[in-house]
């Protein structure tokens, strides 16, 4: 595998010595979608940043398309699309002329840029609304146009930060398709910023799960969800008897505020006696691992408060004292 970016032990660090990067090294291949999944303040958006020399970082060196992120920063940016969390596309002109502004200012050769231009536009089904408005755009509409947008100088990789955040289920799943098209048509490495589980589960290669500024795990999402092993069972109980949970079938044991998980080994076999020995059980959660899981097994708390969301496998069954 050819790398396209390459980290070594990179820093950034702010007044007061809040280590918003915290020393990631890591390699990302040609034509690789990577996954930096984790919580809000992690350190994700900031080593994207780095890498797309909007920040400069405190220490350590990095590599994008063979070109230094400090000292060969021009080039760094002829190589890279990037898509922001924040949308940043004019809302005073229309999409096309948001993307003949940007092709202009990244140098499109003029006797290719309409045909270009065309042809993302058509990619991302936006071409009968070249002409309206970017203020008229749906939220889903405006990311579209502005995926379109960070490809036309033909990039060597393309940085999505959180791409679908703030968009609606039917909007985050076209976005979803469009990057899976991207793939397969065109040989660039994306790395993608997000804290939905199901969207690095879905278009990512590798992930890393990064917490407080560190690489606490990296692997496909497959491998990261067999570390954690067996079925997850996620309880609300009241005056739980956890000396009661001694089983060799049970491989770990968690809690976290008022819920206690349970790593189990055919957890439909056990379940049962497990719900008779632990005590007084409110409500209970099966199901198989997620990268959540994964996330909990390595920091001791999950991406987000409340439940995952539903799919892959997640069973609900709820239980009430004294059913």
């Amino acid at each position: 595998m050819r790398e396209t970016i390459r980290i070594e032990d990179l820093r950034k660090v702010y007044e007061g010595g809040i280590k918003a990067v915290d020393g990631v090294s890591l390699e990302i291949g040609r034509g690789e979608v990577f996954g930096l999944l984790g919580p809000n303040g992690a350190g994700k958006t900031t080593l994207l940043h780095m890498l797309a020399t909007l920040i400069r970082p405190t220490s350590g060196s990095a590599w994008v398309n063979g070109y230094h992120i400090v000292r060969e920063a021009h080039k760094v940016r002829q190589s890279i699309g990037i898509v922001f969390q924040d949308p940043s596309s004019d809302d005073l002109l229309t999409g096309y002329e948001n993307m003949k502004l940007h092709a202009l200012m990244y140098g499109v050769p003029r006797d290719v840029l309409e045909d270009r231009i065309s042809r993302l536009l058509r990619l991302v089904e936006m071409e009968e609304r070249a002409h309206d408005l970017v203020r008229h755009y749906s939220g889903g509409m405006r990311r579209r146009l502005e995926l379109a947008r960070g490809l036309l100088h033909s990039p060597r990789v393309l940085f999505l930060d959180e791409p679908t955040l703030g968009l609606d289920p039917g909007s985050r799943e076209h976005v979803w398709g469009y990057i899976q098209d991207l793939v397969k048509e065109r040989d660039l490495s994306i790395i993608i910023t997000t804290h939905y589980m199901e969207e690095a589960e879905r278009l990512c290669d590798r992930v890393a799960i990064i917490d407080m500024g560190r690489i606490v795990a990296l692997d496909t999402p497959a491998k990261l969800k067999e570390r954690v092993g067996g079925e997850v069972l996620k309880l609300k109980i009241r005056n739980p008897r956890l000396d009661r949970l001694k089983k060799g079938y049970i491989k770990k044991v968690e809690t976290k505020g008022d819920y206690l998980y349970l790593t189990v080994e055919d957890a439909g076999k056990h379940l049962q006696e497990i719900l008779a020995e632990v005590g007084e059980v409110e409500s209970v959660e099966l199901r198989t691992p997620t990268l959540n899981d994964v996330f909990l097994h390595y920091t001791g708390r999950e991406i987000r408060e409340g439940p995952p969301e539903g799919g892959y496998g997640t069973r609900i069954i709820r239980a009430r004292a004294g059913r």
